[in-house]
């Protein structure tokens, strides 16, 4: 069974496969501070929760945008799972050219999202990843990563907006009731709804005129389903695109 991965700023998201098929799938805060022990132990209670034991899991793979949490599941992995964690990074294979100046800067979880889009859609491609950053990561008809974008997240959006303005209130990420707000709350929910569809809308649209019109678009991460329906260019959604990157990485490690 492999254990995959994803330690991301705000959560950590990670599955089992068997076989090639993802089992089963968890979120969990990332703290910052977390030790290999205290990840040992949170790894173990959930497994448990579907009668998964450790010793069930003789292979994993780790991709961490939180650069002092990587070592920690490495450390993890050899106490608990007795086996070293890949971890994605350079040297790595990924079967992907990356036409990046410097791939060191690559978020790793950037360059996972491209490789099973790709593996998904063909090229081109675009990933669409909502997070605490908004990610745009194109990947070329000849299946290149090409580079990327990257603009603040919505919910740093919102924190912004109520840090710097003290009478206005914070606001859960739903569907607005109307284009045109009645009320404070509607009115910065439609927004920040509106706002990031048309955001996004416009970017993929200049990734288009560069990539061809055909250039295919996925999103995934945990505001998604949120911005999707309002857009006019996604026309996928993925919440399992980054697990199943890990997945088609560590085969290709084998």
């Amino acid at each position: 069974m492999l254990l995959a991965v994803d330690v991301g700023n705000t959560q950590t998201h990670f599955g089992t496969f068997c076989e090639g098929e993802l089992r089963e799938h968890w979120r969990f805060a990332t703290v910052r501070q977390s030790t290999s022990d205290q990840l040992g132990a949170a790894l173990r209670n959930l497994l448990e929760l579907r009668h998964v034991s450790m010793g069930d899991i003789d292979a994993s793979i780790v991709s961490s945008t939180v650069p002092v949490l990587g070592p920690e599941w490495c450390e993890m992995a050899k106490r608990y799972l007795g086996h070293e964690m890949l971890v994605v990074g350079p040297g790595v294979k990924t079967g992907m050219p990356i036409r990046y100046d410097n791939p060191r800067e690559i978020g790793p979880d950037r360059l996972v999202n491209a490789v099973a889009a790709h593996a998904r859609l063909g090229g081109p491609c675009i990933v669409v990843d909502f997070g605490t950053a908004i990610t745009y990561d194109p990947v070329s008809a000849d299946g290149e990563y090409l580079g990327g974008i990257i603009s603040p997240g919505v919910e740093i959006s919102l924190e912004a907006l109520t840090e710097r303005a003290a009478a206005l209130p914070r606001v859960d990420v739903t569907a607005p009731r109307a284009l045109i707000g009645k009320t404070t709350i509607d009115a910065i929910r439609s927004g920040i709804v509106y706002g990031t569809a048309g955001q996004v809308d416009a970017i993929v649209h200049r990734l288009r005129a560069e990539l061809g019109p055909e250039a295919k678009t996925i999103a995934t991460g945990g505001l998604a389903s949120a911005i999707v329906p309002f857009t006019t260019t996604i026309e996928a959604v993925d919440d399992l695109l980054t697990l199943t990157g890990l997945r088609l990485i560590y085969e290709r490690n084998r």
